[in-house]
């Protein structure tokens, strides 16, 4: 169970111990193009771990790919081809604006997005991906390019626990932008956000990610976000400032509601266009059980 302090932020000491619940999962795997070995099975047809099929021997094969088996019954040469087992790079995109900053039950979704990211940075560890990753705020935005190993994650933890201070707005669609720029054709990309701001800008920088990538959206919210609690004053804080909220008045509670259901199903629908998975999580669900 987090204390106080680790609920509204993260620290490297909470990332770090995440590593034992990643090893419980594995990331789904997918046919991919990539350009060294690992743990993905490629389109490229090669010597490799994965038998593919047998055809016809074809000048320039390699003679230890003959399948003698099959050239005995049938008289003619055969060859063996295999699917390679290939490595690619897992990017991860961590959303903390300041609409991230907030949560009325389990932790911020700053916290949950950080947690989710570390634990989908340690799977890809595990299974010997490349990872790089993009952290971002309202002011700034970090990328960090892929690499291999404990040494990558650690990096990409620390990136999450220092906050960058550049003080030049960032709208949402060119960060979206940002991301499709950097990564590589072949990536596995999550998005961990809570996807305010995404517009048809946004859609098309996702569009031409999801012809080359394997994505998935991963959509944060508070469970207050999705549904204002019964009859009552409530009372909410941001630093100084200060406001509170009636929910008696059932007009002003039911747009509410709707305005939340439109966004969560604008999402859906962009996520079912461009053949995006899309997972939702909110604060007070346990990573582990989402990603599972």
């Amino acid at each position: 169970m987090e204390n106080s302090n680790e609920r509204v932020q993260v620290n490297l000491k909470m990332l770090v111990n995440l590593a034992r619940s990643a090893a419980l999962l594995k990331l789904t795997r997918h046919k991919i193009k990539a350009q060294q070995s690992g743990g993905y099975i490629s389109r490229i047809k090669g010597r490799g771990m994965e038998f593919d099929e047998v055809r016809p021997y074809q000048a320039g094969d390699d003679i230890r790919s003959i399948d003698w088996r099959v050239t005995a019954r049938t008289g003619k040469t055969h060859t063996k081809l295999f699917r390679e087992e290939r490595e690619r790079p897992v990017f991860i995109s961590v959303d903390y604006r300041q609409g991230m900053q907030f949560a009325t039950r389990g932790v911020f979704k700053s916290v949950q997005a950080a947690k989710l990211a570390t634990v989908l940075a340690w799977m890809a560890q595990k299974q010997g991906d490349r990872l790089g990753g993009q952290i971002f705020t309202d002011t700034h935005c970090r990328e960090l390019k892929p690499s291999n190993g404990r040494p990558a994650v650690l990096h990409f933890l620390n990136a999450l626990i220092k906050r960058d201070s550049t003080q030049q707005a960032i709208s949402f669609e060119q960060i979206i932008a940002r991301l499709s720029q950097h990564v590589k054709p072949g990536s596995l990309v999550y998005i961990i956000s809570d996807f305010r701001g995404i517009d048809a800008t946004c859609e098309l920088s996702l569009a031409k990610l999801a012809k080359h990538c394997d994505m998935v959206m991963i959509f944060i919210y508070d469970p207050l976000e999705s549904r204002l609690p019964k009859k009552g004053r409530f009372r909410f804080t941001h630093q100084q400032q200060e406001c509170q909220v009636d929910t008696s008045h059932k007009a002003r509670v039911l747009a509410y509601q709707q305005k939340f259901q439109h966004h969560e199903a604008e999402l859906q629908r962009i996520a079912l266009q461009l053949n995006i998975r899309l997972m939702t999580c909110n604060t007070s669900d346990q990573v582990t059980d989402i990603l599972r």
